[in-house]
């Protein structure tokens, strides 16, 4: 039975390290709003610009280049209606990104659950060994302690940095979701203004 505990402990922990590393590596700043593409957007001020940024949206694929593309693929439309398919558009990036922090947060709640059937675990072992040789067995007693101790350890020690991990992640998606909605709006300002100036 100790065992089996170990493995499921071991498995939770696994899959939290994976994914915290994982949406590590997906968040980076420069995958999700590359500078270049950054830049490219900012220099671009009308529409003869916009064949050099689809060729930097093609260079660089991310969460901001697609954004930039709808709302390239839009100008024919009114602003408000670009805006609203820019929107659309933004969701699904956004969850996207916030793809594996369900994850995440599933492991910070069970950690300590299964730390939690752990410990009950331990404290029946620890009993059935008092009522089978009594109090007078100290080895006994420290062993079941023992037990208690390290299965409430090994679940906070899985929660802990889980949620630490969370929490930052999604403060991290937030970031970058107004970052991008902030880029986008001010692309599409210059965009509008430069045609309704040419008209």
């Amino acid at each position: 039975m100790e065992n089996f505990f170990i493995i499921i402990m071991a498995v939770t922990s696994i899959t939290g390290l994976t994914f915290i590393i994982e949406r590590g590596l997906a968040l980076r700043w420069g995958k999700v709003v590359p500078r270049s593409l950054e830049n490219a957007a900012e220099a671009c001020r009308g529409p003869a610009d916009l064949p050099m940024l689809r060729r930097v949206c093609e260079q660089n694929s991310s969460p901001f280049s697609r954004l930039l593309q709808v709302a390239d693929q839009h100008l024919d439309l009114p602003r408000e209606d670009n805006e609203s398919a820019l929107q659309s558009r933004a969701r699904i990036e956004v969850v996207k990104l916030e793809r594996g922090l369900v994850v995440l947060e599933i492991v910070v709640g069970i950690a300590p659950l299964l730390g939690l059937v752990g410990t009950i675990h331990g404290m029946m072992v620890l009993f059935g060994g008092v009522g089978q040789s009594g109090l007078t067995d100290s080895g006994v007693l420290a062993q079941g302690i023992s037990l208690i101790l390290r299965y409430t350890m090994m679940g906070l020690l899985i929660a802990i940095p889980s949620l630490i991990a969370w929490s930052y992640y999604t403060k991290k998606v937030e970031n970058l979701a107004i970052e991008m909605e902030s880029l986008c709006a001010e692309f599409l300002r210059r965009l509008y203004r430069a045609t309704t100036a040419k008209k």
